[in-house]
């Protein structure tokens, strides 16, 4: 773990994830919001929180493929996308037939990337957690890159803001398909 990443506040932002709570924390180019997937109420909580349709899915991030076993049940071709080393790219792979629709949107899909982001990462291996991770902001608006604009933004509606600053990536991720690698969303 980065000196930079507070111990204490890394083990208060899991304990609040484990407790069904919403974090926010920093990631390659934005702040996201994220909780525990399997807790559908969790999820439900940030679709209200960010004003966002359920059947418009969400972003599973994981420190590491295993995190992702359970969530998705990609081929081959998608397993390679995965293990590309672009921390900005989010893929879109087969879902596990188990995975929820508060996560896929009702798809066969879902959306993942494994973060290399060190407080990201780090929030992941300290739940031992996939997380889902959507930008913080309300839907259609700017995506904060500062806690003080998430304070500002979504005041009190979340439970905690991780300390730290976003990565190099000029927004959120770009978001591509990994049978086809076709651009879904640009970067």
């Amino acid at each position: 773990m980065p000196a930079a990443i507070s111990f204490v506040h890394l083990r208060q932002a899991a304990r609040i994830i484990h407790d069904g709570g919403v974090v926010a924390y920093p990631t390659e180019g934005v702040f996201g919001l994220g909780c525990d997937p399997w807790q559908q109420s969790a999820v439900l909580r940030i679709l209200e929180i960010k004003e966002r349709a359920l059947a418009a899915g969400l972003i599973l991030i994981a420190a590491d493929r295993r995190q992702l076993d359970g969530w998705i049940d990609p081929s081959a071709e998608e397993e390679r996308a995965l293990a590309t080393t672009d921390p900005f790219v989010t893929w879109v792979v087969t879902a596990d037939p188990d995975c929820p629709d508060w996560i896929t949107g009702g798809r066969t899909t879902c959306a993942v990337r494994i973060t290399q982001h060190p407080v990201a990462a780090a929030l992941c291996r300290e739940t031992d957690l996939a997380l889902v991770s959507t930008s913080a902001n309300r839907h259609g608006q700017a995506s904060a890159t500062a806690a003080l604009t998430v304070r500002c933004i979504l005041g009190q509606s979340i439970d905690f803001i991780m300390p730290g600053t976003v990565g190099a990536a000029p927004g959120p991720s770009e978001i591509r398909c990994a049978r086809t690698g076709a651009v879904l969303r640009a970067g």
